[in-house]
């Protein structure tokens, strides 16, 4: 199979999706949800990660990570917000984001770029999942 420089495998033009990045949990109540994956499970806090501008933390889980978001009630409920990085998703590796891009592109699939600026975006998936796609050299 065909690798790119850096050893990624590439089928055509379709990005291969290396790995699980991060999964994203919607939460209630972030002092309570630490005291359970923290306190209670052991999971460690990642303080190197940005402030995204609503309340939440990330925690450590070996290469890969979770996201505890505290969003108001109406974000939380049946109603999907329009952005998916402010919704219960799983974020995945990839090597080129542009690669990606270009697929969905020519697919007619809509997907919206990171607000915090990293190399990143965001589409659904036919049932409405989100998922986050991480570039990652």
């Amino acid at each position: 199979m065909p690798e790119d420089g850096a050893g990624a495998r590439i089928i055509g033009q379709v990005p291969v999706i290396s790995g699980i990045h991060h999964a994203s949990l919607l939460v209630a109540d972030t002092a309570r949800s630490l005291a359970f994956y923290c306190d209670l499970l052991g999971l460690e806090k990642d303080l190197t990660r940005p402030n995204l501008g609503f309340p939440g933390a990330w925690l450590r889980l070996g290469r890969q990570q979770i996201h505890l978001m505290e969003l108001p009630e109406s974000e939380r409920g049946g109603e999907r917000p329009e952005h998916g990085g402010r919704d219960r998703h799983i974020a995945l590796m990839v090597q080129d984001l542009d690669v990606l891009a270009r697929c969905l592109d020519r697919s007619g699939i809509p997907y919206s770029r990171s607000r915090s600026g990293r190399r990143a975006l965001f589409c659904r998936d036919p049932d409405g999942n989100a998922l986050e796609f991480v570039e990652v050299v």
